[in-house]
């Protein structure tokens, strides 16, 4: 069993894809459109070029990003958290995705991580990043 995470981007989904790459490193491994959806087909909901459906690979994780069936949703009571390999990386992995979102704590060595922090990017998508040794 996994579970992976899916987020609905109402129109935004090119530019997270772009933003994710460039912060994380996410590579796409599934794209389609919602124009490419049968006519008869109940998946076929969003905007013409908009995508439907898309994979992204973050290390060992993936990421199903959308830009959804129209409907606003917002992020409540949750946070995507990611683990670094050291603590520069967490630095710069952090600095990437608060770039136009809000820092609600600031990456910092805490008593349980070398670094840790938590922050919402300009999706409205919540992170926390941490760096344990």
């Amino acid at each position: 069993m996994q579970i992976t995470p899916y987020i609905f981007l109402n129109g935004r989904c090119e530019e997270a894809i772009a933003f994710y790459g460039a912060a994380l490193g996410a590579k796409t491994v599934f794209l389609q459109r919602f124009k490419d959806a049968p006519a008869q087909d109940c998946a076929r909901t969003g905007p013409q070029e908009g995508i439907m459906h898309a994979a992204l690979q973050i290390g060992d994780s993936q990421l199903f990003v959308s830009d959804g069936n129209g409907s606003q949703q917002t992020m409540s009571g949750v946070s995507l958290a990611i683990s670094v390999k050291n603590k520069a990386e967490g630095e710069r992995i952090f600095a990437s995705l608060a770039q136009d979102g809000h820092i609600s704590m600031p990456f910092q060595k805490t008593f349980w991580a070398e670094g840790f922090g938590m922050l919402t990017d300009r999706f409205g998508i919540a992170w926390m990043v941490n760096c344990a040794t």
